[in-house]
């Protein structure tokens, strides 16, 4: 599961701002929290903010991150890393941008970063805390110097000096089965970053890949689909053939006479023939389907568009509750949709902002941690929705007159 997620100096964000999962000591829908040991976590936070406040470029460092560790030794020594620095500064454009992900695996806390710019890897560090408490021990440190393998990472050595300066130690190892690796590599590669604003997730480039996953959820996919009573009865995967047809699926509807009775049934191309938020939530199903069941970190930028505002609750009440979600999976998006902003949805730990500062840096802040004019924290009581549209905790647009 995923604790804290930090970024610096990249894209919008040129200060270090956390993600927190972390569940604070406030009261109110206890039973959203998941107990891990003597640690408190959450299964989902909402993130606002105005349009170019760093909401996107949050997921963006997400996605970014996983995918230096995923395909980092990969890639040839002269090919770059593409990371963005903060470019509105001297300074941090020439500087390397900040990731640390904090993560609970198997009753152990693993905290893992990096700095880097597109060149190369300048720093990585791997930390471990056993069952979750006591002091964390170091299992590794890189610096410009070198790698620092300590004994209690004995699959790492030996390896030191086969790191290329723009490959990640980590991902070295667990190319050659190291077993503490492997573990938090496999859980940074179950982070789920998706576009909601993409028409079509499942671009025609993967669908291939997931014609077998769709098979497999299947019988989860139409009994959530189900729920949201979209007008057809059933769908169907394409066959290889019909892949390289980019059909996506079909969708069965009933055909009726004139006077209303069901004769028969129809075949729809979904791509084609339904609208174009019934293709995203089909799209979503399979991301939705694996965070559930494998219990990964689902994140989606713009969870809401296209979708009605009862789908998008219906969503997250998959994820918020412990019956449809026995796994401890989790789900973090960015949205628009303030109808959310309700105390029967989330709690005040679970609501976070982005807002830009005179300097167009991004700040990152929980609803738990803002504090009023008179220095006292939001009460769980207010009208989270009404107050954040009125500016009372920033993080919205400002219309000029």
């Amino acid at each position: 599961m995923l604790i804290n997620f930090t970024v610096g100096n990249f894209r919008s964000f040129k200060e270090k701002k956390t993600l927190s999962m972390e569940a604070s000591s406030i009261t109110e829908l206890k039973e959203r929290v998941i107990t891990k040991g003597k640690h408190k976590l959450l299964p989902s936070a909402v993130i606002y903010g105005a349009n170019s406040s760093g909401k996107s470029n949050l997921i963006i460092a997400i996605a970014k991150f996983r995918n230096l560790i995923m395909n980092s030794t990969k890639l040839n020594s002269t090919d770059s890393l593409n990371i963005e620095p903060f470019l509105l500064n001297p300074n941090t454009e020439k500087e390397p941008s900040y990731f640390e992900i904090e993560l609970f695996i198997d009753n152990n806390i693993y905290r893992y970063g990096f700095l880097a710019d597109s060149k190369k890897i300048y720093e990585e560090w791997l930390y471990e805390r056993k069952d979750g408490k006591g002091r964390e021990k170091c299992l590794f440190i890189r610096t410009e110097e070198g790698i620092g393998v300590e004994k209690y990472f004995k699959e790492g050595e030996g390896l030191e000096d086969k790191t290329r300066n723009n490959a990640l130690f980590l991902s070295l190892v667990d190319n050659n089965n190291g077993y503490i690796s492997k573990k938090v590599f496999f859980e940074i590669s179950s982070l789920f970053p998706v576009s909601g604003i993409d028409h079509d997730i499942v671009n025609n480039n993967s669908i291939e890949s997931y014609c077998d996953l769709y098979i497999e959820y299947k019988t989860s996919i139409e009994d959530i689909l189900k729920m949201f009573d979209l007008g057809f009865n059933d769908f169907k995967i394409p066959s290889d053939v019909e892949i390289t047809k980019k059909v996506k699926s079909y969708t069965t509807h009933n055909k009726y006479d004139n006077k209303g009775n069901i004769i028969g049934d129809t075949i729809f191309n979904m791509r084609y023939n339904e609208s174009s938020g019934t293709n995203k939530l089909f799209d979503l199903m399979i991301f939705i389907c694996a965070s559930l069941r494998y219990g990964n970190t689902l994140i989606v930028d713009e969870l809401d568009a296209k979708l009605h505002p009862i789908l998008t609750r219906k969503i997250i009440s998959l994820f918020n509750n412990s019956e449809s979600n026995p796994n401890n999976a989790q789900l973090i998006f960015a949205t628009h949709d303030t109808n959310l902003l309700s105390t029967k949805i989330f709690r005040r730990d679970q609501i976070w902002f982005t807002e830009k500062d005179k300097t167009e840096a991004t700040d990152l802040y929980s609803l738990v941690e803002f504090k009023e004019p008179d220095g006292t924290k939001v009460r769980k009581d207010n009208s989270f929705e009404k107050d954040y549209i009125n500016g009372r905790y920033g993080a919205i647009p400002y219309v000029k007159n």
